[in-house]
């Protein structure tokens, strides 16, 4: 499975960004997609995480409590794609954000086996 990240990029406080992410290869291997990211000198965190896939009807997602209200995390089937809409931003939120996904929704919110490659989001306040 291969990840392809876009839409990060410099931004002031309370604005808003929007992340996408494509998966693409062994689709079928994938039930849950979302979003992690990592400040400078701090630990990788989860973000958003929600079920994905054409098999998966159940709409289960997992936001850290920082970014609940403030970001969403939403999908496209049809386009094996995962969205991470992100407003009122903080100059806390800046740091590489990943995408990663895993073919189960409670492995992909501590330990996703599939990543990829990071994009920035820099909001200056």
């Amino acid at each position: 499975v291969q990840l392809q990240a876009s839409g990060g990029g410099l931004v002031q406080a309370g604005g808003s960004l929007r992340l996408s992410c494509v998966a693409s290869g062994s689709i079928l291997r994938v039930n849950a997609m979302g979003w992690y990211r990592q400040a400078p000198g701090k630990q990788r965190e989860l973000v958003a995480v929600r079920t994905t896939g054409t098999m998966i009807t159940d709409d289960s997602t997992n936001y850290a409590d920082s970014v609940k209200g403030r970001f969403t995390v939403s999908r496209d089937n049809a386009k094996n794609a995962v969205y991470l809409q992100m407003n009122s931003l903080k100059p806390e939120d800046t740091a590489v954000y990943y995408c990663a996904a895993d073919a189960n929704f409670m492995v992909i919110t501590t330990r996703p086996v599939y990543w990829g490659q990071g994009t920035l989001v820099t909001v200056s306040s």
